[in-house]
Formats: C-alpha cells, sequence, structure tokens
C-alpha cells in the first residue's frame, strides 16, 4: 500500500466557478504511478452560494479520497483547513480616486505630524536647541528645521522598508507584520467559524 502524504495550503485565492482540484489546495507527496491522478482530483466546485469564502477541511478530503483510492494511506501534516479566498476581476482605478486618496492620506498624515510636534512644543525645543549651541536667540533655526525635516522623511521610509513598489532589504516592515497578524486572526476566525457552523449542521 502507498503513502500519500498531503500538506493544506493555509489558503489561496481562486477565481469564480472555477472547480478545485486537489493540487490547488494541497501539496501532495507521493511515490507511485497516482501522482497525477491525485493531482487533478475534483474536491470541490465553487457556486454562487459560497459568496467569497470556502474552508476546505482535511477530514472531508480523505474521506473522500479514501473512498475513491481504496489502495492507498492517506497522511495530513501541517494545517488541517484551506481557506479559499474566490476573487472577481478588478477593474482598473480610476486615477481620479487614485488622487482623492493620496490627497486624504496626505492631509491626514500631515496634520497628524503638526500635531504632535505642536504637542511636544518642537519649535520651541529646536529655538532652545539653537540658543544653547550658538548663544544667539533664533525665531526659526532653520539650519536645525530643515535637518530634521529630511531626516524625519527618510526615517518614515527606512521604518516602512518602501520607496513605492521596492523594498530595502528581505525584512518585513512594522506595517507588513500588522497585516500578516491580522491576516492570521482573520483565517483562524473563519476557520473555526466554519468549525461551528459543521457541528450545528450535525446536530439538526
Amino acid at each position: 500500500m502507498s503513502i500519500v502524504y498531503l500538506r493544506m495550503k493555509k489558503s489561496v485565492e481562486l477565481p469564480k466557478y472555477q472547480e478545485v482540484t486537489l493540487k490547488n489546495i494541497a501539496h501532495i507527496s507521493i511515490d507511485s504511478s497516482y501522482k497525477e491522478e491525485l493531482d487533478n482530483t475534483t474536491i470541490y466546485h465553487i457556486t454562487k452560494k459560497d459568496k467569497n469564502i470556502v474552508v476546505i477541511d482535511s477530514f472531508l478530503i480523505i474521506d473522500y479520497l479514501n473512498k475513491k483510492f481504496p489502495e492507498l494511506e492517506l497522511q495530513v501534516i501541517g494545517p488541517a483547513q484551506c481557506i479559499i479566498r474566490i476573487h472577481e476581476k478588478k477593474k482598473p482605478l480610476s486615477f481620479l480616486l487614485v488622487v482623492i486618496v493620496w490627497l486624504i492620506l496626505f492631509i491626514g498624515t500631515a496634520m497628524t505630524i503638526m500635531n504632535f510636534h505642536y504637542d511636544v512644543s518642537m519649535q520651541e525645543v529646536q529655538q532652545k536647541l539653537h540658543f544653547l549651541l550658538t548663544g544667539q536667540e533664533n525665531e526659526f533655526p532653520l539650519w536645525i528645521q530643515v535637518p530634521y525635516s529630511i531626516g524625519l522623511g527618510i526615517g518614515m521610509l527606512l521604518f516602512f522598508n518602501h520607496w513605492f513598489s521596492k523594498k530595502f532589504n528581505e525584512e518585513p516592515s512594522p506595517l507588513e507584520i500588522e497585516i500578516n497578524n491580522y491576516q492570521q486572526n482573520l483565517d483562524d476566525y473563519l476557520i473555526q467559524n466554519e468549525n461551528m457552523l459543521d457541528d450545528e449542521r450535525n446536530n439538526r
């Protein structure tokens, strides 16, 4: 009896109305001629009722494959479920919408920085720093303010590790880590919610 190792993919994106084959949602390892047949085995068919999320449980896959391939021994390693995100063809973004969003983010960020500087009396601090270094009073010590402003912008770029689509190094930015944590929490919730729905269906 041949042993089949299945490792479920944590999440995948598939288009609407597609037949979901085993290779779409799992990695397969087997030393036999069954590999291609298993890869192309249809597990699920996406319909309108599925909306935008489908959770496939490895137990259901094993149950189905055991009936279809009784001569194989199936073992699952890794995640127990695969989350299928159904995506539609995205419409091209409107240039006007991009400009509006950019302006909102720019103005919001600028106001946040200015309010922070006002709260901590940054201008007074820079004036006192200028007085300590030169012994002269100056309302606008530009030789401090200009490098500070440039350094603030460079610091933000280094912090988020991005210049448009380019990254300075392979390390994830704090924003990417937060998005990843949010995605993991969302996946856990979807899996838990799906399991609760299955229990309710079985108890009826």
